[in-house]
């Protein structure tokens, strides 16, 4: 997995610039810099936006956060089960109402369920046939990882929470984590040793390929994969 910063919107851009990935998070505004900075290079993977009532207000900050040219391949939604048919009903329309507007703009949804509330979420998608929702794990999911290891977007940590688990299950994509810049170069260097790179399921047998893939130093690839064609008798 790959451990990025997970930094407030309004935060000073530059302060980050000598990250090549981030993640915000959305605290009502953006600092000018953050459209530069992408612009540059700079990839933010992910929105994730604060706990919010669903309804219209939730979709207008959705719409504001992705306003700004990020390329955000992810927007997060903080989500618990909702409760009687009333709330339901809002919680669906609401994820049906994001889900037109972010269509085209080449960004998912992501659930961070609340503590205990994946499963009654998983159902609840499943009845609306909500497939093209994803989630994004947090410590608070526990042993109920492996319902979504094949729609897990991204992850939020802390530095001194375990991610074996979540290893085990092959996630290769982002683990955001926040603190100040100085703070987290040093911390994401200590958790690359701890959980290298997996790109198969530890569990899956050898000869499923199940072992983690190291480059191999001894392949070298010919100077014609980078060799321009030449067109001087065109």
């Amino acid at each position: 997995m790959r451990f990025v910063p997970l930094i407030p919107s309004s935060s000073a851009a530059t302060s980050w610039a000598a990250f090549k990935d981030v993640e915000l998070k959305w605290d009502g505004g953006l600092h000018m810099g953050w459209e530069g900075l992408a612009r540059s290079g700079l990839a933010v993977h992910a929105l994730h936006l604060p706990p919010a009532k669903w309804g219209n207000a939730l979709v207008e900050m959705a719409l504001d956060a992705l306003c700004p040219r990020l390329g955000a391949d992810f927007l997060v939604l903080q989500a618990d089960v909702p409760i009687g048919r009333l709330l339901t009903s809002t919680f669906l329309q609401t994820l049906e109402a994001l889900l037109e507007h972010t269509s085209g703009r080449g960004v998912k949804l992501a659930l961070r369920p609340a503590k205990g509330a994946l499963r009654g979420l998983l159902t609840l998608l499943k009845e609306a046939r909500g497939e093209a929702v994803g989630f994004c794990w947090d410590s608070a999911i526990g042993t109920d990882l492996e319902l979504i290891s094949d729609r897990l977007y991204t992850a939020v940590g802390g530095a001194d929470d375990d991610y074996s688990e979540l290893q085990r299950t092959g996630y290769r994509w982002n683990l955001a984590l926040e603190g100040r810049p100085t703070e987290l170069s040093s911390i994401i260097r200590t958790l690359e040793k701890k959980y290298p790179p997996v790109f198969f399921p530890a569990d899956m047998p050898a000869t499923a390929m199940g072992r983690p893939i190291v480059p191999d130093e001894s392949v070298i690839f010919g100077a014609h994969w980078n060799a321009r064609p030449d067109r001087s008798g065109e």
